[in-house]
């Protein structure tokens, strides 16, 4: 009975994800064609996957920058640094991470990302669901 079913499942299934709107076209994203946003004054970020499920940025912290301390409520976000150096606070623990090093910070745990080198670090940071409207600043830790 259940090789009959198959081509039923089969011819019913939808060609696209259910979250795939049909006006985005499947084509590759850079820096060059992405949204560009500027935050705490000079520090780069460039959404390469903008969805609710979603969201991947590339993000630039010019030396001395950094992010205010925060968490969010649903989004577990991966840092993954691909070049220069990232301080990331999380949970209360401070971790130097180097090109080729990632983090993972779970829903809830507070986290900020800062540059103390003195060099650009770029990185990425994938949030899932995406990360915008679901954060709450977080006090000083001590």
């Amino acid at each position: 009975m259940t090789i009959l079913l198959l081509p039923l499942l089969l011819a019913a299934a939808p060609d696209a994800p259910p979250d795939a709107p049909p006006d985005v076209p499947i084509a590759p994203i850079d820096r060059a064609n992405a949204e560009h946003y500027v935050w705490g004054g000079s520090n780069d970020g460039w959404h390469l996957v903008k969805r609710d499920a979603m969201s991947v940025i590339q993000e630039r912290i010019v030396p001395g920058g950094a992010e205010v301390r925060h968490y969010h409520q649903r989004a577990r976000q991966f840092f993954y640094v691909l070049s220069g150096e990232l301080t990331l606070e999380a949970g209360g623990v401070t971790h130097v991470l180097k090109a080729g090093q990632g983090l993972e910070i779970p829903p809830g745990v507070s986290h900020r990302a800062q540059n103390r080198s003195g060099a650009p670090v770029d990185f990425l940071v994938n949030s899932t669901p995406k990360s915008h409207g679901d954060r709450v600043e977080a006090p000083a830790e001590k």
